[in-house]
C-alpha cells in the first residue's frame, strides 16, 4: 500500500490536528475580543474550535485518553482565567498552544520520564495518525506488504519512548503541521533548537522502527 493511500484512509483523524488557516487569526482576535470584555459565547467558541486541535496535540503526548480529557479542560480553565491578559503580541493559536504544551510537559514530568508504554498496552486511538509514517522511509514501496496496524502500534510506542522535549516537537510538526517558526514561539526555543530536536528525535525514531520497516 502506497503512502498516498494510508493517508487518503486515515484523513478523518488526520484533518483534526490541522492547524488553522490564516485568515482565522482575524476571527479568533474578534472572538478574544468579545471574551475579554465578558462575552462568555465568544470563549465557548473558541473552546469547540480548538477542541479537537488541542485534543490531538495532548494525546499525541501522552496516550492516555483520561489524562488527556483532564489536561484539556486544565487548559482551557486556565486560558479562560488569562484571557484578559492575552495582549495578541501572538496568535491566539500560538498562544493557546504553548499553555497546552507547557501544561502536557509537566504534567509528563511529574508522570515520570521512564513511564513504560508496552505495545499491548498502547491506547489504540493513536494509531489513527498516519503522519509519522514518513519520518520511517524514504520509500514508499517498503511499506506495500507490512501490517498497517501493527506499524502504527510500533509508531506509538516509539514515539513513547522519546524524551518529552522530543516528543513534543515531533508532534507539533509532524503531526500538528506547524512551521519551525511556530514551533519556536510556542516553546519559546530558537529555530536552531528546533532543528537540532526534530533531527535527533527523527533519528531516533528510524533506530526504534528500522527492524519493522526494512
Amino acid at each position: 500500500m502506497e503512502e498516498t493511500s494510508l493517508s487518503a484512509a486515515a484523513a478523518p483523524a488526520a484533518s483534526l490536528t490541522q492547524l488553522p488557516p490564516n485568515s482565522s487569526t482575524a476571527e479568533d482576535r474578534i472572538l478574544v475580543d468579545k471574551a475579554q470584555a465578558g462575552d462568555t459565547r465568544a470563549f465557548d467558541e473558541l473552546v469547540k474550535k480548538y477542541t479537537p486541535k488541542l485534543y490531538g496535540l495532548i494525546y499525541n503526548m501522552t496516550s492516555n485518553r483520561e489524562d488527556t480529557a483532564d489536561l484539556l479542560q486544565d487548559v482551557f480553565a486556565k486560558a479562560y482565567r488569562s484571557i484578559k491578559r492575552f495582549m495578541g503580541k501572538s496568535s491566539f493559536y500560538t498562544w493557546i498552544y504553548s499553555i497546552a504544551v507547557n501544561m502536557t510537559l509537566n504534567f509528563l514530568k511529574k508522570r515520570g520520564r521512564h513511564h513504560k508504554v508496552s505495545l499491548d498496552d498502547v491506547d489504540t486511538g493513536i494509531e489513527n495518525d498516519p503522519e509519522f509514517i514518513r519520518l520511517t522511509t524514504a520509500n514508499t514501496g517498503t511499506l506495500r506488504e507490512v501490517n498497517i496496524h501493527e506499524l502504527q502500534k510500533r509508531l506509538n510506542a516509539a514515539m513513547m519512548r522519546l524524551s518529552e522535549d522530543h516528543r513534543t516537537v515531533v508532534t507539533l510538526y509532524d503531526v500538528q503541521g506547524l512551521q519551525h517558526a511556530e514551533i519556536s514561539k510556542i516553546l519559546g526555543v530558537s529555530e536552531g533548537t528546533v532543528r537540532s530536536r526534530l533531527f535527533y528525535a527523527h533519528r531516533l525514531l528510524q533506530t526504534y522502527l528500522e527492524d519493522f520497516v526494512k
